[in-house]
């Protein structure tokens, strides 16, 4: 008799729209066993239409949150083969408004401690039959953009963090993916009032994570042609650089 591979079991964050969506509909094509977070429960309730999952409402910047809802599909579900956090804020900020102070801590929390709050309860338990997490970071973390300081700052900050968790956990057994996204037309970039070069949509974005997750792929760009776009951007002197943005 031949053997028929267990489903996947995969925990998701932002889940509700865009690209956690996509990857929610991405590994639910497949069969797998699902844990869909998000903030908004219309959201998560449409994502999760048809599918095998559990839904959690909560914030990433909530750790005391997160940790229950990973307490839950740990008892539910079972430990993840992998996690994905692809909850993130986009906006734009000005260092000198004062308004735009709390809109840092904002994107900070989220980008950067919201990876923390989500990995941090599964990895003890994923250790025995090792797994992946994986992080979302973005092109925008390679340098500094205009107008997207938090965003930029949080991208890189996430990029590093991501770095230094995967040697942590190498001897673990534990695998951590970085995807740095260009553009993927989700309700977050529709609202941008400039040109997106090499623009994806989220369900071909989706289908590339899953494939770097697969693999174990260390840090990759997507699409290809923002990867060179991002080896440009990281090399050029800071005279051109400054000259161009």
């Amino acid at each position: 008799n031949r053997l028929v591979p267990r489903p996947l079991k995969v925990f998701i964050t932002g889940a509700s729209s865009g690209l956690g969506a996509a990857l929610a509909q991405h590994y639910g094509a497949q069969g797998a066993q699902l844990g869909l977070l998000g903030r908004r429960l219309e959201g998560l309730q449409q994502t999760a239409a048809d599918l095998n999952a559990r839904l959690y409402l909560a914030d990433v910047r909530d750790a005391a949150a997160m940790q229950a809802a990973a307490e839950t599909f740990l008892q539910e579900i079972g430990p993840p083969d992998i996690v994905i956090a692809a909850a993130g804020i986009s906006v734009g900020t000005l260092t000198e408004e004062a308004p735009d102070t709390p809109v840092f801590r904002a994107v900070m929390d989220a980008n950067v401690l919201g990876l923390v709050h989500t990995f941090q309860p599964f990895i003890a338990p994923m250790e025995a039959g090792g797994g992946t997490l994986c992080g979302i970071s973005s092109v925008a973390g390679v340098r500094g953009l205009p107008g997207g300081g938090a965003y930029s700052a949080s991208k890189a900050a996430a990029t590093i963090y991501l770095e230094a968790l995967r040697l942590e956990l190498k001897s673990r057994g534990i695998a951590v993916v970085t995807v740095a996204p260009g553009y993927i037309d989700t309700p977050m970039t529709q609202v941008n009032p400039y040109a997106m070069p090499f623009r994806m949509h989220a369900p071909a974005a989706a289908k590339k994570v899953a494939g770097c997750i697969a693999r174990r792929r260390a840090y990759t760009v997507i699409p290809w042609q923002m990867a060179w776009v991002a080896r440009l951007m990281k090399w050029l002197p800071i005279p051109v650089y400054d000259a161009l943005f």
